[in-house]
Order: C-alpha cells, then structure tokens, then sequence
C-alpha cells in the first residue's frame, strides 16, 4: 500500500467515522490531525515481519511510549480510531 493510498484510506476512515480530521501524507507514512490530537501511521520494515504498521497516538506520546505495533490493516484502524474517536 502506498502512502497515498493509505492516505485516502484514513481520509475515507475519518469520514466514515464522522470524525472531523484530515490525513495527510508524510515521508514515512500518514499523519492523522482531529481534536483529539495527532495519530502518525507508519508501514514497518519488512524484516520485522508479523508486524506491518507503527502507529503512534497521543496517550503514547505522552506516556513516552513507543508506537504500538499491528500485524495488519485492521489492527492499525481499531488503534487509530480508538485514539482519534477520544474526543
């Protein structure tokens, strides 16, 4: 998946979710703003194989946590809508 496409992915998520926010692509991956702050989703290196996106929210910011590893598509939307839904 390319970042573009993964961009329209999430733009499309936020809406379905009747979330107001917007998806922006970056160089490593999407940057996801709404009120409830800034979501960054990022495709993992090939080598760390399950695991296929990083997804970093808020609440792991400010904990000074990493990103939380998904092992698919899926996963990764469950974490960013639970952190862009806590509005």
């Amino acid at each position: 998946m390319t970042d573009a496409e993964l961009r329209a992915l999430l733009a499309d998520c936020l809406a379905l979710w009747g979330v107001a926010g917007r998806a922006a692509a970056t160089a490593d991956g999407v940057v996801i703003e709404a009120a409830a702050g800034m979501v960054r989703i990022a495709p993992a290196d090939p080598a760390l194989r399950p695991v296929r996106w990083f997804v970093q929210t808020p609440e792991r910011i400010a904990a000074g946590r990493p990103p939380r590893a998904a092992a698919s598509i899926a996963a990764a939307l469950g974490v960013v809508r639970a952190a862009v839904a806590a509005q």
